[in-house]
């Protein structure tokens, strides 16, 4: 049973926080969920919430952002020691939430000599038979899925063979469009974006052994000052309207995909 308007109304007006902005409040998530948070905000404002301000990032760099005062009142981080980071600093009011479970996949467009359908095993073989001349991977300086793709090619072994392949994204969605539109040959990719219907439609992908990498629990935590408005669509991501999204892209929780 979703939040009702009734359900949702009642935790905007519970809430503590400043005056409602006009605009909605702001909330700063990690780019593998380009394709599903701009949905659930828009189940948020049909409930009756309002609407929401999205801006997508690398998680690392919005949690820099964060730190220098940024006004975000939300975070949706991908990976939880950022959440605890913001929380231990004083910047965030608790650990926050788990909301799903990263996964990584090797996606290539069609007609790249690059078989994905391999999986893991297709990663190697490619870096090694130099099919695989340029990978895309979010850069692992501030990136989560970038540091979990460099620990998988160092776990495979590959990583000297792949490092001056790599080709570098500012966050996984430009990771993401470097392997669409030919930047690349491949690229290690957040399931939730290979599932979006832009690259779906270009290409296929697989998951990578998830065992290669330390695992991407992704996590929202509200920020200090948030406004009722914000607290309420935390809230929301825990609704079964949320979660449906999210298993739709690939998040669900350990366990539950």
């Amino acid at each position: 049973m979703s939040l009702t308007r009734r359900t949702l109304a009642g935790l905007i007006a519970l809430a503590p926080g400043r005056a409602r902005a006009s605009d909605g409040p702001l909330v700063a998530a990690a780019s593998d969920l380009t394709g599903a948070l701009p949905l659930i905000a828009e189940r948020f404002r049909r409930a009756g919430g309002g609407p929401v301000r999205l801006t997508f990032g690398s998680s690392g760099a919005l949690t820099r952002q964060i730190e220098a005062g940024a006004p975000f009142e939300v975070f949706l981080s991908a990976e939880a020691s950022l959440a605890q980071r913001l929380a231990s600093a004083g910047r965030a009011e608790g650990p926050g939430r788990v909301y799903g479970q990263g996964r990584l996949v090797l996606f290539a467009r069609r007609g790249s000599r690059v078989r994905p359908a391999g999986g893991t095993a297709e990663l190697v073989r490619a870096l090694r038979d130099s099919r695989l001349q340029r990978l895309a991977i979010a850069n692992p300086d501030h990136a989560p899925y970038g540091r979990a793709a460099r620990e998988t090619l160092r776990s495979l072994g590959v990583w000297e063979i792949a490092s001056p392949r790599l080709v570098l994204g500012d966050s996984a969605a430009q990771a993401a469009r470097f392997a669409l539109t030919g930047g690349a040959d491949a690229g290690l990719l957040p399931l939730s974006l290979a599932l979006g219907p832009e690259l779906a439609r270009a290409g296929a992908h697989a998951r990578i052994d998830p065992s290669r990498h330390s695992p991407l629990v992704q996590t929202a935590v509200v920020l200090r000052g948030a406004s009722r408005e914000a607290r309420a669509f935390f809230d929301f991501l825990a609704a079964p309207a949320a979660r449906a999204v999210f298993r739709e892209f690939g998040l669900a929780p350990e366990g539950t995909a």
